[in-house]
C-alpha cells in the first residue's frame, strides 16, 4: 500500500497549505482514531504534543475534533519535546500518540508525527493503513460514545524526571557551565530546567518563543550564536536542540561545533569498552561520514547503515537487536532509554562523559577525521520530479564514473520538504565540487 500522504518523519507542509490543513487534520485524527478503536473497544486515549509554532494551535484543534468524533480520548501535552510522547504514550497507557511539529523546519512549517503504543513511531504499513482510510468515509463514534478532551499538566514535568534519571548515579553536573540553545522550540523550559536541577550553571538562549520565531537565527540548524556566546562567556560546552528537540548539536569550549557523527562515535567507544553495546554495532544512516565508519572499524566496532530518517535507524536496531544509533544531523537514539532520537538526553549523556573523564568537550567531541564531504540542496518545484529526467540520471553517472574507487556520491529526494539533496565524498575536495556542481546544475535545469 503506497503513501504520498507521509513523508520520512510524519505529514509535513507549509501551514494552511495542503497538505497541513485543518482539514488533513481533522481526516487524519478521525482515521488514526477509527484505526485505533478498529476492535470497537471504549475508552481509547491519545496523547498530544506540539512544539512552539503558531499553526500548533490550529493542527491541534483540528485533530482533536477528529480523533473525539471516533471516541478517542484526548490527552494534551501542550510544548512539550518529541520525545517526551514516545515516553508519555506508553506511560499513559494511550493507544496513540501524535506530536505537531515541523522539527528543524522554519516557523511557516508544521508537521505531524505518530507513536504507537509502545511509544515507537509508526511503521510505514500503518501510516499507509491509515492514510487509505483518510480517503473513504469514515464511520463517527454513536453519540454517546463521542471522546472527551482534557490537558495533562505533568507530562513535562515527568519527562524531566525520566531525563535526570538517565545520567549515571552520582553523576552531577556541578562546576559546568553550559550554553543551552533551545531554539525557541518546544524544550525552551524543559531544557534549561532539567541541566539547572542537576548543578549546572546553564546559560538559555533561544527560550522566548512567541509563535514565528522557532529555528530562527538558533538551534541545532544554525549553531553560530551559541558557538559566539560560548566564546563570550566562557563556557565548557554548549547544547544546541532543533524545534522539537529530537536533535542535538554539540559546541565545545573553543565554539567549534560537533555533529550526530562525532557524538555516535563517542558513545559507541566508551559503551564497547563498558560491555553495554549491544550487537557490538552503531546503525546510522547513509548520510554518515565515511571517517565514522573507518573509524569504528578501528575500535572492532561495526556500522549497519540504514535509509535516512531516525524512524529507519530505529527499525534496525530493533531488528538487529542494538541501543546505539543515529543521523549525522544529531538525532542520537539510545534505546536503553527512550524510543526516538533525544537531543537533551544525549547531551546530558555527553555532559556526563565530561564529568566522569574530567577531560574538555574538544577532546571528547574530536574522535575521528571526517573525510571531505559536500552536501548541497537544490528546491524544485511541488509535482517536478528531476531525478527522473535523462539530463539528471546521466549527470549522476558520469560522477560515480568519475568517483569510482576514491569517493562515493549520494542523491536524494528529502522526505520532508521540496528538496533534492546532492552529497559526495571524497579526498580530492576538487573533484569532489565539480562532481556535485556538475549533478547541481542538471537538477536546477530539470527543476
Amino acid at each position: 500500500m503506497a503513501r504520498t500522504l507521509f513523508g520520512t518523519d510524519g505529514v509535513r507542509g507549509r501551514a494552511n497549505s495542503h497538505p497541513m490543513t485543518a482539514d488533513m487534520a481533522l481526516r487524519l485524527g478521525a482515521a488514526a482514531g477509527r484505526y485505533f478503536r478498529r476492535d470497537g473497544s471504549a475508552g481509547n486515549r491519545v496523547v498530544i504534543g506540539k512544539d512552539t509554532r503558531l499553526s500548533g494551535y490550529m493542527l491541534e484543534n483540528a485533530l482533536t475534533a477528529g480523533l473525539t468524533s471516533t471516541g478517542m480520548n484526548v490527552l494534551l501535552l501542550s510544548p512539550v519535546p518529541t520525545p517526551a510522547v514516545g515516553m508519555l504514550t506508553p506511560s499513559l497507557r494511550a493507544d496513540l500518540g501524535i506530536m505537531i511539529s515541523a522539527s528543524h523546519n522554519p516557523a511557516e512549517d508544521n508537521g505531524i508525527k505518530l507513536f504507537g503504543p509502545d511509544g515507537f513511531k509508526l511503521s510505514d504499513e500503518a501510516e499507509a493503513e491509515i492514510e487509505a482510510m483518510m480517503v473513504t468515509d469514515i464511520p463517527p463514534a454513536p453519540a454517546n460514545e463521542i471522546g472527551r478532551a482534557k490537558h495533562v499538566y505533568d507530562g513535562r514535568f515527568r519527562y524531566n524526571e525520566r531525563v535526570k534519571s538517565t545520567l549515571p548515579p552520582g553523576i552531577r553536573l556541578d562546576g559546568l557551565k553550559v550554553v543551552c540553545d533551545c531554539a525557541n522550540g518546544a524544550a525552551y523550559r524543559t531544557a534549561p530546567e532539567v541541566l539547572w536541577e542537576l548543578g549546572a550553571e546553564v546559560i538559555p538562549m533561544g527560550v522566548a518563543p512567541n509563535g514565528h520565531n522557532i529555528n530562527d537565527g538558533c538551534g541545532s540548524t544554525k549553531p553560530e550564536a551559541a558557538a559566539a556566546l560560548i566564546r563570550e562567556t566562557g563556557a565548557d560546552v554548549g547544547i544546541c536542540l532543533d524545534g522539537d528537540a529530537d536533535r542535538v548539536i554539540l559546541i565545545d569550549e573553543a565554539g567549534q561545533v560537533a555533529d550526530g557523527d562525532q557524538i555516535m562515535a563517542l558513545f559507541a567507544e566508551r559503551w564497547a569498552r563498558e560491555g553495554r553495546l549491544r550487537g557490538g554495532m552503531l546503525a546510522a544512516t547513509v548520510m554518515s561520514n565515511l571517517g565514522l565508519e573507518r573509524h569504528l572499524k578501528g575500535q572492532g566496532i561495526a556500522l549497519h547503515r540504514t535509509a535516512v530518517g531516525d524512524r529507519y535507524v530505529v527499525e534496525a536496531m530493533r531488528s538487529k537487536g542494538l541501543n546505539l544509533g543515529g543521523e549525522q544531523s544529531g538525532h542520537i537514539v539510545m534505546t536503553d532509554y527512550a524510543t526516538t532520537g533525544d537531543g537533551l538526553m544525549a547531551g546530558l549523556q555527553f555532559l556526563a562523559a565530561m564529568v566522569g573523564s574530567g577531560e574538555p568537550a574538544s577532546v571528547l567531541a574530536r574522535r575521528f577525521e571526517t573525510v571531505p564531504q559536500l552536501l548541497k540542496n537544490v528546491r524544485y518545484s511541488v509535482g517536478a520530479t528531476p531525478l527522473e529526467t535523462d539530463g539528471v540520471q546521466a549527470a549522476i553517472r558520469a560522477g560515480e564514473a568519475r568517483l569510482e574507487g576514491a569517493g562515493r556520491l549520494l542523491i536524494r529526494k528529502s522526505g520532508t520538504e521540496p528538496l533534492i539533496r546532492v552529497m559526495a565524498e571524497a579526498e580530492d575536495e576538487a573533484l569532489m565540487a565539480a562532481v556535485v556542481d556538475d549533478i547541481v546544475g542538471a537538477v536546477e535545469a530539470a527543476a
